[in-house]
């Protein structure tokens, strides 16, 4: 099993701070503060974890290369996004970026942190599956507690858990369902796939049918930490670390691996 953690950074280097705009309270705001921290008992259970010291301001990990708006860089080909891969707007609204990007800054970053980021996740799955047969990835993120864009009437409230697979799509219906029942029993309220469906890294990496399963977990920020002063929240994050061990212990019991072992497919375990 591996854990991954993407959006848990607040470094910027400095050529990325000098086309950088943004407050320096979105760096922390538009940050998924301390999930790395909640996961952190995860090699203690089996897993591997995985985190970036990143801003998600510098290079979205979990979006695509391709995945460029043409307001943020120059040459960018996809209908104008203001969060795609190079964010050029907070989830506040407010401008992130001086200019467009240059396509060479833009190389710039990709070469030094995101294809390095996911040339690390690719070949640590790939050399789980090889050992084991098979890989669980689990992409750990955190989300604002309600919704910042709310109805009329005002924001809108979020479960605790909101685990993502793409419509049950990116990982096999026991390890989605294992995500599910567990937190349901620790006590959180769970909404599969609203508003979260899953990003790049889930899309791209949950292949079932090759033996690879992939879920995103988004976790409510009230839980864990004051969503104003962005400090921890002394009491709410033990039990929230808590439940991320047992989350991986859960997906790393012999039981589950056991079902999953079995379910492999001869055309997977040929690959």
């Amino acid at each position: 099993m591996l854990v991954e953690v993407p959006h848990a950074g607040v470094h910027m280097d400095p050529e990325s701070l000098s086309w950088t705009i943004a407050p320096a309270r979105s760096i922390g705001r538009d940050a998924d503060l301390y999930v790395d921290a909640l996961f952190q008992d995860a090699p203690a259970e089996g897993a591997t974890l995985l985190f970036s010291r990143m801003s998600r301001l510098v290079v979205d990990l979990n979006r695509s290369e391709a995945d460029c708006d043409g307001d943020a860089v120059e040459g960018g080909g996809r209908a104008p996004y203001p969060r795609g891969l190079i964010w050029r707007m907070t989830t506040e609204g407010e401008p992130i970026l001086a200019a467009r990007l240059p396509r060479r800054e833009v190389e710039r970053r990709l070469d030094r942190f995101y294809r390095p980021y996911h040339g690390a996740l690719s070949a640590l799955l790939a050399r789980k599956r090889e050992r084991f047969g098979f890989a669980i990835l689990l992409c750990a993120h955190s989300m604002p507690s309600q919704s910042r864009r709310g109805h009329a009437e005002g924001a809108v409230g979020r479960a605790d858990i909101v685990p993502g697979t793409r419509g049950r799509t990116t990982a096999a219906s026991m390890v989605i369902d294992a995500v599910d029942h567990h937190a349901r029993a620790c006590g959180f309220s769970v909404r599969h796939d609203d508003p979260y469906k899953g990003g790049f890294s889930t899309a791209h990496y949950g292949q079932p049918h090759r033996a690879v399963h992939a879920v995103q977990i988004e976790i409510a920020r009230r839980l864990y930490m004051d969503e104003q002063s962005l400090a921890m929240d002394g009491q709410g994050f033990p039990a929230v670390r808590d439940f991320g061990r047992t989350l991986v212990a859960r997906l790393t019991s012999a039981e589950l691996l056991g079902q999953l072992r079995s379910s492999i497919p001869f055309d997977a375990r040929e690959i």
